[in-house]
């Protein structure tokens, strides 16, 4: 039997794959939490052999929460599950020990799938966001950069920005020029829209 272990913030959405799963003779939920900062301890508590992971939650990020998950329990693989389809998602998730990636629309048989190969040892990542990881490459952000990108997201001054970060206002300019630039944008609202599209945020 593999159990599984569900996060999502979305009530309904886990109900529904838990319901699902439950079809399954082979599958059994063991556990479920609405925020990425239950997952390591309701996995330590249940033992799952796959967590399925949204990317958006509240708490921490499911990318965050994979990445934890893995420091704590190694045996348990996780699949993120996301409604958004961005390659700089994959690419984070890789990195943070996923074993798995998948948008939330792919037909259940191909989830159900998906779980009993991650289970087996096997890596499922979804093949058209894998081919759009290859062609845009990594995130072109320095962690400097990306992390005023994020502070400039929430609307923020250059004043605002600098005091958050404890930084000047002229390294925050340079790093806003910096980032408008690699994103090929013409305003930071803009190169924050482009980065967060391609996951980079």
């Amino acid at each position: 039997m593999i159990r599984v272990l569900l996060a999502d913030d979305q009530a309904l959405l886990r109900s529904a794959f838990a319901a699902l799963l439950a079809l399954e003779d082979d599958l059994t939920v063991v556990g479920q939490v609405g925020s990425g900062d239950q997952v390591v301890a309701e996995a330590l508590r249940t033992r799952p052999d796959v967590a399925l992971l949204d990317v958006q939650m509240p708490g921490v990020d499911g990318l965050t929460a994979a990445a934890a998950l893995r420091a704590a329990l190694p045996s348990c693989r996780a699949i993120i599950l996301t409604t958004f389809g961005r390659p700089g998602y994959l690419r984070r998730a890789m990195e943070a020990g996923a074993a798995g990636f998948l948008v939330k629309d792919v037909p259940a048989e191909q989830l159900v799938d998906a779980i009993r190969r991650v289970h087996a040892g096997l890596r499922v990542v979804d093949p058209v966001l894998a081919a759009e990881t290859l062609t845009l490459g990594t995130s072109p952000f320095t962690e400097r950069e990306r992390d005023v990108l994020v502070a400039a997201a929430d609307g923020g001054t250059v004043a605002d920005i600098a005091r958050r970060l404890h930084l000047s206002e002229g390294t925050v300019r340079n790093h806003l020029s910096s980032v408008i630039g690699k994103t090929e944008a013409r305003t930071r609202a803009e190169a924050v829209r482009v980065a967060t599209e391609r996951g980079w945020l």
